[in-house]
């Protein structure tokens, strides 16, 4: 805990350099200048910044800090979670790959594969329920290059084995993602657990504070770190910009803090709507009744403020519920200072909830963001909007 707390706060950061500020400068030039030809000349060897769609300090700052969290060999931060994840899918495949993806991955996720490099680069991907290993052993072939994971899952809170997969994965010589956003590098390190490549979206926790968009994957070999960095993101031009990198260093010097109190809050009211009568499952992976509590305790330090439930009665009362509601806000992201809630599957077929092992009763599955106005605030709002 000490050195994540000494990386979200000093690392990487060289006060001397920048005239002793405390707070690193945002360094919006686009251009390095050098002294003379010689050190342009011998600018990769000396690790000069030059052009700022290779490189740019303040994002290498939050590079480092990432990575540092991570326990990873690098990081690379990028304009978004999808720039990121595209990134890492395009590093660790090629045309013809075979993918591996869990079934409750994000849905962009799942659109990319199916709506651009399927098509396009004659790519095929096999979905996986994040449980049973012996079936994702059993899915694996020649042409399998990388395995997508999220855990937990942000719908019901699925959580799947990473040492388990690590290992069928190793010794295959397949690549493992896993989107670590929920968790952040706080409550959960898959690199420590085999993972190859770890992706956060910086929207969510890293940032904060509802007022930037960026992505960061780290790794645990560097050789594909600089595979992504100047293979990928350089040549796709898909480097996060300097002033978000900035917004999300100051995000990570609270993160701890923050994280404390939204898990405190959440774990609150999780509770109440366990115990609520009209309440008919809550999904919330700090809950003793979440049928993986072992495997949870096992591989995560704690939880964090996303949670949701199901009410008894028809699906389409969800939506008057969360139209009642005054302090949680209607809207679909998560992880800044404000709370959220949303129906996201009112709008999914049969077919769609089958999917992804889901009764129709899910589909008015209410998710809930608890964000930092306080515990007894949003207890009070669902409250009333659930009487």
């Amino acid at each position: 805990m000490k050195t994540e707390r000494m990386a979200v706060t000093h690392l990487g950061e060289h006060p001397k350099d920048y005239l002793n500020a405390v707070v690193p400068p945002v360094f919006l030039n686009s251009l390095h200048v050098f002294d003379c030809y010689e050190d342009y000349k011998n600018r990769e060897e000396t690790g000069s910044f030059v052009y700022g769609r290779d490189g740019n300090p303040t994002v290498e700052i939050l590079e480092q800090k990432v990575a540092a969290l991570e326990e990873g060999a690098a990081g690379i931060a990028f304009a978004s979670g999808m720039a990121a994840a595209s990134a890492a899918i395009l590093a660790t495949c090629r045309a013809g790959s075979h993918i591996i993806c869990m079934r409750d991955v994000y849905q962009p996720i799942k659109n990319i594969l199916r709506q651009y490099l399927l098509p396009n680069l004659d790519m095929s991907v096999s979905f996986w329920d994040g449980l049973d290993l012996q079936k994702l052993e059993g899915m694996i072939t020649e042409k399998t290059s990388l395995i997508l994971l999220e855990s937990p899952a942000t719908f019901v809170f699925t959580v799947t084995d990473l040492c388990g997969v690590a290992e069928i994965a190793g010794r295959h010589g397949v690549k493992t993602y896993l989107d670590n956003t929920y968790c952040t590098p706080l409550y959960q390190k898959p690199l420590t657990m085999g993972i190859d490549i770890v992706m956060h979206t910086m929207s969510k926790y890293i940032g904060g504070h509802s007022d930037m968009i960026g992505g960061i994957l780290v790794v645990k070999d560097g050789k594909l770190g600089e595979r992504i960095k100047h293979t990928i993101r350089e040549l796709f031009g898909g480097i996060l910009g300097p002033m978000e990198a900035w917004l999300a260093i100051r995000g990570l010097r609270t993160l701890p803090l923050r994280l404390e109190k939204h898990q405190e809050t959440a774990m609150e009211v999780a509770s109440f709507l366990e115990n609520h009568g009209r309440v008919r499952k809550v999904f919330y992976p700090s809950l003793k009744s979440h049928p993986q509590a072992e495997l949870i305790a096992k591989q995560q330090k704690g939880n964090t403020g996303l949670l949701s439930f199901v009410l008894k009665g028809e699906p389409e009362e969800a939506i008057r519920v969360i139209d009642r509601l005054k302090v949680f806000q209607i809207g679909c992201s998560w992880g800044g200072f404000e709370s959220l809630a949303l129906c996201p599957l009112m709008e999914y077929t049969k077919e769609d909830l089958q999917f992804l092992n889901l009764d129709e009763g899910c589909r008015g599955l209410i998710r809930i963001y608890c964000g930092l106005e306080g515990a007894d605030v949003l207890i009070d709002d669902l409250r009333q909007a659930l009487s």
